[in-house]
C-alpha cells in the first residue's frame, strides 16, 4: 500500500501482462502472415485470421493500462514516478517522430532522385524505356493526385480545430472546471472521428492504388499510418473522457490526459507535414 512505502519510487508487483502481451503479438504476427501469404493450409485473404491476435492485443492493453490507472489512484505515482512516466511518453513520441522522419526521407528520395535514376539507366531509344517513361517524373505519369484544397483541406482544418479544443479541455481541467473540460473533450473526440470518416471517404475516391505506383504505395502508407494514429488518439481521449465521468481525474492529478494531449498534438503536427508535402506539393509545384 502507498502508506507503507518508504521511498519515492514504485516497485511494481509481478504482472502477467508482459507475457500475455508477447503471446498476443506473436499470434497477431502469425495471423498477419497467414492473411497475406497463407499458412497451415489456410488460404491467403482470410480476414478472420487477424481477429484472435487483435482481440488478445486489445485485452492486454485494457488489462495492463487498467493496472497503471489503479496504481495512480492508490498513490503509487509519486512526483518522482510521474517524471519517469513523462520521460517515457516523450521517448515514445520521439520514436514515432523517427518513424515518420524515415518515411519522409524515403518519400523525398523517390520524388527527387528516382526519376533521374530511371532516366540515367535507360536510353530513351531503348524499347525498355517505353514502359518506364511514366516513372521518369514524380508523381508518375497517369497518376491523378487529390486536390489538396477540397477534402484534405477540410481534414486539416478539423485537426487544427481539434488541437484547440483539446488544449481548452486541458486548461479547463487544470482550473477544475470539469463540465467545460468534458464538453471540450467530447468536441475533440467528435472531430477526431469526423477526420477518420472523411479519410475513409477520400480513399474511396482515390484515382490510384496502393500497388499501382511508388507514389500510391508511399501515399497510402503515410496517410494510412497517420490515420491509424488518429484512431488510437481518439480512443486515448475517449478513455480520458470515461475517466473524467468516473471522477478519476482531478485538477492536480491528470497525467493520463496530459499524455493524450501530447499525443494528439503530435498527430496534428505530422498531418501538417503530410498535407504540405504529400498533397500540396505534387498538386502545385509538379502541376498535378
Amino acid at each position: 500500500m502507498a502508506e507503507d512505502v518508504k521511498h519515492d519510487y514504485h516497485l511494481v508487483n509481478p504482472s502477467p501482462w508482459p507475457l500475455i502481451g508477447s503471446i498476443a503479438v506473436l499470434v497477431l504476427a502469425v495471423g498477419g502472415v497467414t492473411y497475406m501469404k497463407g499458412l497451415f493450409g489456410i488460404e491467403a485473404g482470410q480476414l478472420w485470421t487477424l481477429v484472435p491476435g487483435f482481440l488478445m492485443v486489445i485485452w492486454t492493453m485494457a488489462g495492463w493500462w487498467r493496472e497503471v490507472v489503479k496504481e495512480g489512484r492508490t498513490g503509487d505515482h509519486t512526483p518522482v514516478v510521474e517524471i519517469g512516466l513523462k520521460y517515457g511518453m516523450i521517448l515514445f513520441i520521439v520514436s514515432e517522430i523517427m518513424f515518420f522522419a524515415a518515411w519522409f526521407w524515403s518519400f523525398f528520395e523517390l520524388a527527387i532522385f528516382y526519376p533521374a535514376r530511371v532516366g540515367a539507366t535507360f536510353d530513351a531509344t531503348s524499347p525498355v524505356w517505353e514502359g518506364l517513361n511514366a516513372f521518369a517524373q514524380w508523381p508518375p505519369t497517369g497518376v491523378t493526385t487529390f486536390d489538396p484544397f477540397h477534402l484534405p483541406l477540410i481534414n486539416t482544418l478539423i485537426l487544427l480545430l481539434s488541437g484547440t479544443t483539446v488544449t481548452a479541455a486541458h486548461h479547463a481541467l487544470q482550473h477544475n472546471k470539469m463540465d467545460n473540460a468534458k464538453f471540450m473533450l467530447i468536441l475533440t473526440i467528435i472531430l477526431g472521428f469526423a477526420f477518420t470518416c472523411l479519410q475513409v471517404y477520400e480513399y474511396s475516391e482515390a484515382q490510384f492504388t496502393f500497388d499501382g505506383t511508388l507514389y500510391g504505395s508511399a501515399f497510402f502508407m503515410a496517410t494510412g499510418f497517420h490515420g491509424a494514429h488518429v484512431v488510437i488518439g481518439t480512443i486515448f481521449l475517449a478513455v480520458c473522457l470515461i475517466r473524467m465521468y468516473a471522477n478519476n481525474m482531478t485538477a492536480e492529478k491528470h497525467l493520463g490526459f496530459e499524455f493524450a494531449a501530447w499525443y494528439w498534438h503530435f498527430v496534428d503536427v505530422v498531418w501538417l507535414f503530410l498535407f504540405a508535402f504529400v498533397y500540396v506539393l505534387p498538386h502545385l509545384v509538379l502541376g498535378h
